[in-house]
């Protein structure tokens, strides 16, 4: 007697083939998962994937978020916490103001400040090298991890300088790695309905490409959950996939969670917990050539960020203090979270914390 098989099991079946033996994964591959309401078994694919990457340990990191100013010129539809110059509740903080304000905040573990802003064409580029000069002027055993493509193609337009030449002056002041905001989708279409009147595509592969051949590691990201398609967040992966094979500089990938403009919004208006865990699994398995992909717990929340870490999220950002940007945007976790809830969090998956510095060096092991 023959047995049929459906043909979504078949094409699951193939797929956990491929990825027993190590064999990339294709756009289908990608595009069938995101169809395939199947959870568990894409989720044990990249739990798989994962542990033979790295292991039982999750990585963290003691860091503070640093904003110098909410000023910009672009009108992206998805941010809430750009404004005008002038607007109520605007801001532009000088090298001083912001030792100040870190001097207030910080404690003695932090080992790396996290730097966005908004693209404020009211200062010359110089203020942005100047910024960073002061802070690690002030705090030399702080890594500066700082700024986004889309950032560097702002400071270059405003410049007049090369790609190159805005992050030598940026490295000469003290940058070591670039943040991964920006990418957004990386679609065309997708930008142009979202109003991202900022770095198309090209150039933002094109910075991070830049920032790789000058010796910089980077992060990327991949904002989900409004307008794009499936195949659209896919097609994003792989053009992060072709770079990382070119240039081997991305440290980590990073999905975020869109978040709806208000706190109040309703849940039918946040991403479903299935869709949040679902991009983490299928972008372990699609970025086969990164080391970890990040649960951002700011979007996501503590406890789906402990379920992550079974479905192939191996680091989980760290300990934030002060996070301004999703939080602007109706995020309704904390703004930052502690060391010891961190370990916590990561020992109640089973899991063993490693905190790391920048660039992924173990600075100590939690068993």
């Amino acid at each position: 007697m023959n047995v049929a098989i459906p043909t979504e099991d078949k094409q699951m079946q193939a797929i956990i083939e491929k990825v027993r033996f190590g064999e990339r994964l294709t756009r289908e591959d990608g595009e069938f998962m995101y169809r395939s309401d199947d959870l568990l078994s894409i989720g044990q694919m990249a739990n798989e994937v994962n542990l033979r990457k790295n292991g039982r340990k999750v990585y963290f990191i003691e860091n503070m978020s640093l904003y110098f100013t909410n000023v910009c010129e672009a009108h992206c539809a998805f941010c809430n916490f750009r404004k005008d110059q002038g607007q109520e509740g605007a801001y532009t903080l000088s090298g001083p103001e912001m030792i100040a304000y870190v001097e207030q905040h910080i404690h003695p573990d932090v080992r790396e400040f996290h730097i966005v802003g908004g693209h404020n064409p009211h200062v010359p580029f110089q203020y942005y090298v100047d910024s960073l000069k002061a802070l690690n002027e002030r705090f030399p055993e702080v890594a500066l991890k700082a700024y986004t493509a889309a950032e560097i193609d702002f400071f270059s337009r405003i410049s007049g300088l090369s790609y190159k030449e805005v992050l030598q002056e940026l490295m000469k002041a003290g940058l070591q790695s670039l943040t991964g905001g920006g990418a957004e989708i990386l679609s065309d279409e997708y930008r142009k309905k979202m109003r991202v009147d900022k770095a198309d595509v090209s150039q933002y592969l094109e910075v991070h490409r830049t920032a790789h051949n000058l010796g910089l590691r980077t992060h990327t990201t991949m904002l989900y959950g409004s307008v794009e398609k499936k195949e659209d967040r896919i097609n994003h992966m792989l053009q992060i996939r072709e770079l990382q094979d070119e240039t081997n500089g991305f440290q980590v990938f990073i999905p975020l969670s869109m978040q709806p403009i208000s706190p109040k919004a309703s849940i039918r208006r946040r991403n479903s917990a299935f869709d949040d865990l679902k991009a983490i699994a299928i972008s372990r398995l699609m970025l086969d050539n990164f080391q970890h992909i990040k649960a951002y717990f700011i979007n996501i929340g503590t406890q789906l960020t402990q379920v992550s870490l079974t479905m192939g999220a191996s680091d989980v950002h760290g300990t934030m203090v002060k996070e301004r940007i999703s939080h602007a945007a109706g995020a309704l976790t904390p703004e930052g979270i502690t060391r010891e809830d961190l370990i916590w969090l990561i020992k109640g998956a089973g899991r063993i914390p490693v905190e790391r510095d920048t660039f992924y060096n173990e600075v100590r092991v939690y068993e």
